[in-house]
Order: structure tokens, then C-alpha cells, then sequence
């Protein structure tokens, strides 16, 4: 059974939430402050994590940031924030989704079921991915470039994978969204797009401002360039 770890503050959407959650056949820990979810995440396995941004003592994105450190596990952040700037650093420090308030209730669970679904299928896979020195061993989740492990985010993961099982392909933005997120979610343009490129470019080119992997082909899109 899949285990969420819910971080929210609000009682009353504690208690509306959390019976959908278990209705969905789910388990479900509560935490309503930082110090409690520091407390329970050492104690406990998750399968995904929901964080609201503002709490009492502190910040879902700092939460995320130390959750990051030490897991890959997927993050949806839900906050009453709806700024680009705000979804843009959810996403830059390693959150996967982020719902604002007020929402519908048969939205959030689709994107819970979603996420959920998404890392099912990545966990499946059971091959090794290798192309320019970098490889991907699907089945540990673990990636490498010339044999260092990198740390990368559940949706940098996600989209190297995508990259790497299509080489020389021009993807466009279009198909990755597609292909990563629901596509009814529009929520999610190519400005956020452009953020996970630059992030996972970072972690796997050498020079990160002349790209030689991840590739950028104008007007069209991206590729994953193999290199002779």
C-alpha cells in the first residue's frame, strides 16, 4: 500500500483531504508543523510527500530542500501561492507538482494518482541506459557520468530518461510535457520546461552554457545529441 506523507497546517483541510486520501486506498501520515514532519519523515517510508508552503515554523521549500538531500521520493507542493516566480523555485528545488488553492478535489487526486503512476512505471524499467559517458541504472534509479554518481531530482531523473531512451530524436516541448505530466495540466509551460533543462544541464554537461547532450534545436525543440 502506498504511503503519503501530508504536511499541512489547516485542519479543515487536513480532515477533508486526508479521508480522500485514504478513500483512494492509501495510507497517510500528518504532520502540521516543520518540526513534527522532520520528526516523522526519519521515522517513516513514503511513496510521496504533499507540503504546503507556508506553515507555522517555516517553509515547505526548505522542507523540500532537506527531503532532497537525502531522497528522490516525489514532492507536489499546495500552497495558495499561484506566482510563476513561487511555482518556478517549487520546481527548481526539487518539487514535481504544485496545486494552489482553491482546487478540486477530483484534480488533486488525479495529480496524486498521477505522480504515483509516473514513478511505477520508471521503477519497472529493468535496463541500463549509456550514451557520451553518462549511464542510468533504471532499475537502482542511479545515474553516472564517467563513473561519478550525480544527485539529481525525481523530475530531473524523469527527463533524462526521456532524453536517453530517444536519442538523436527532437522532442518538443510539447511531447515531453506530455510525456512527464498529464496534458490536460497546463499549468506547467515551456518557461518551467526551460527551468528543468537548464537544472539537469548543469549536473551532466560539462560546459552547462554549451550544451553538447541535452541540445537545443531552434524552433523545434530538444535532443539528446550522441557524440562519435
Amino acid at each position: 500500500m502506498k504511503r503519503i506523507f501530508f504536511v499541512e497546517d489547516d485542519l479543515n483541510l487536513i480532515n477533508g483531504l486526508s479521508f480522500a486520501i485514504k478513500k483512494q486506498g492509501y495510507e497517510i501520515d500528518i504532520a502540521r508543523t516543520s518540526i513534527e514532519a522532520e520528526t516523522l519523515w526519519i521515522n517513516g517510508k513514503y511513496d510521496l510527500v504533499i507540503l504546503d508552503v507556508s506553515l507555522p515554523d517555516g517553509s515547505g521549500y526548505d522542507l523540500c530542500k532537506k527531503i532532497r538531500k537525502i531522497s528522490k521520493v516525489p514532492i507536489m507542493f499546495l500552497t495558495a501561492a499561484d506566482e510563476e516566480t513561487d511555482i518556478i523555485m517549487g520546481l527548481d528545488i526539487g518539487g514535481d507538482d504544485y496545486i494552489t488553492k482553491p482546487f478540486k478535489l477530483a484534480v488533486f487526486l488525479s495529480r496524486i494518482n498521477a505522480l504515483l503512476r509516473r514513478t511505477d512505471n520508471f521503477n519497472q524499467l529493468d535496463t541500463e541506459l549509456n550514451s557520451n559517458d553518462i549511464k542510468v541504472q533504471l532499475l537502482k534509479r542511479e545515474v553516472y557520468k564517467k563513473g561519478e554518481q550525480l544527485d539529481l531530482t525525481a523530475s530531473e531523473y524523469k527527463l533524462l530518461c526521456l532524453f536517453m531512451e530517444n536519442l538523436n530524436n527532437v522532442l518538443s516541448p510539447e511531447q515531453i510535457l506530455g510525456k512527464l505530466w498529464d496534458c490536460n495540466e497546463n499549468y506547467i509551460d515551456s518557461n518551467t520546461l526551460t527551468v528543468y533543462i537548464r537544472r539537469l544541464r548543469t549536473k551532466i554537461e560539462d560546459k552547462p552554457g554549451e550544451p553538447r547532450n541535452i541540445v537545443t534545436v531552434r524552433g523545434m525543440g530538444y535532443k539528446w545529441k550522441t557524440i562519435n
